[in-house]
């Protein structure tokens, strides 16, 4: 016998804490009379039909267990989830009462914060990624000299610099996005995906050269180097968003609470093309990641190699690595990884601590660089003062 009921009318199925919802508020049930049916070797399928769901939300199919808690709650043991654009297939091995679960997107008052939080955490970012610049600009003026600082320093500089304009093509869409019309829309959803792609490139470079020099330390020239960093990374993401726009990638996308209210409009890819946002952002970001974390491991356990074979005589202070490692594995994109792990209404807080710490992330390279780079100033200027000291006392000695 195959029932469907409306829950919202009849006041059942309701799970303690439920964090996700009934589609439709509806629950279809598949029975033979009171005999509980399980493990089918051809699973029974229901096909769900709905509209097209804005990013953010995940389809889920469950059936209902009454042994779950105290009053029952929904599972999704032995059904398999097949989401499509307007329609979800679920297929399971036994007969009761099955829905479809939406993970809800944020809700109205966290989204909002979270807006704030980003707006703000922009405006600083850019601030330091402003002084960061001009103090990568003032150490390589100081050691014009010496090419593989020069290069680090440019390198350093071209990731900031592609980090201060991703925080300004974000706050350009969150304002203008609400009123800008459909052209408008698309050039600032692609500039933003643009910045986007730069900053993850340049993440990529920098583990790049890491590698270069604490692993491939000798031998090493490359002619030119900077200028064909530069082209790789300003260059790259250029042909990515050119192939995204021709195929009409961009538009307008909605931000919606559970209750399908709209909380904000941004200009970025649309949900027709979801698969180029997750090729294009999770998938490249994902191999950067993951190259990027194992760039940082192997110099780790060099570092550490060195430090016990004693070919390092005097260690930094602990505070001082500390601040260095975080920094490097900021530097590398480590807190953009947070963002595999916010899903749904449970991950609010991983939301917050996301947003928080990609908006400090241009303070974290900001002090890395003057930690890094400091102790070589003082250096420089302890040795220029030597050699003032010493023709002084070399002119006097001879009068």
């Amino acid at each position: 016998m195959v029932t469907v009921l409306n829950i919202q009318q009849l006041g059942m199925f309701k799970e303690v804490n439920q964090t996700g919802q009934v589609l439709d508020n509806t629950v279809v049930g598949i029975t033979v009379g009171n005999t509980s049916i399980s493990g089918l070797q051809d699973p029974v399928q229901l096909t769900f039909t709905h509209r097209q769901l804005p990013l953010g939300v995940t389809l889920q199919c469950v059936f209902w267990d009454p042994s779950k808690g105290q009053a029952g709650g929904w599972r999704s043991s032995g059904c398999v989830t097949q989401p499509g654009d307007k329609e979800t297939v679920c297929s399971c091995n036994h007969l009761t009462f099955f829905t479809l679960l939406l993970n809800p997107a944020l809700d109205s008052s966290t989204a909002q914060a979270l807006m704030a939080i980003a707006t703000a955490g922009c405006g600083v970012a850019m601030a330091f990624s402003i002084f960061t610049i001009a103090f990568c600009i003032f150490i390589r003026c100081r050691f014009r000299f010496e090419e593989t600082l020069r290069i680090n320093l440019g390198l350093h500089a071209n990731l900031v610099g592609s980090l201060f304009l991703l925080n300004l093509a974000f706050l350009l869409n969150s304002g203008l996005s609400g009123r800008a019309q459909p052209g408008t829309c698309k050039v600032l959803g692609g500039l933003t995906h643009y910045c986007l792609l730069c900053f993850f490139t340049w993440t990529a470079l920098e583990g790049c050269q890491l590698y270069l020099l604490f692993v491939k330390v000798l031998g090493i020239y490359i002619h030119h180097h900077l200028a064909k960093l530069c082209l790789l990374g300003w260059g790259f993401p250029i042909l990515v968003v050119g192939v995204a726009g021709v195929i009409g990638s961009y538009g307008e996308y909605s931000i919606q609470t559970k209750d399908h209210q709209v909380i904000a409009h941004l200009c970025w890819i649309t949900s027709k093309h979801i698969l180029v946002h997750y090729i294009t952002n999770c998938g490249y970001f994902s191999l950067i990641f993951l190259f990027n974390v194992a760039v940082f491991g192997v110099v780790t356990q060099k570092s550490c190699s060195l430090q016990v074979t004693g070919a390092v005589q005097e260690g930094p202070k602990t505070w001082k690595v500390t601040l260095v490692a975080a920094g490097l594995f900021c530097l590398l994109g480590a807190t953009w990884a947070l963002a595999f792990l916010t899903r749904g209404i449970s991950s609010t807080p991983l939301v917050y601590l996301f947003s928080i710490l990609n908006s400090l992330q241009g303070i974290f390279i900001f002090i890395w660089l003057v930690v890094l780079y400091y102790p070589k100033m003082k250096e420089t200027n302890g040795s220029l003062s030597h050699i003032i000291r010493h023709e002084k006392t070399t002119a006097a000695s001879q009068d």
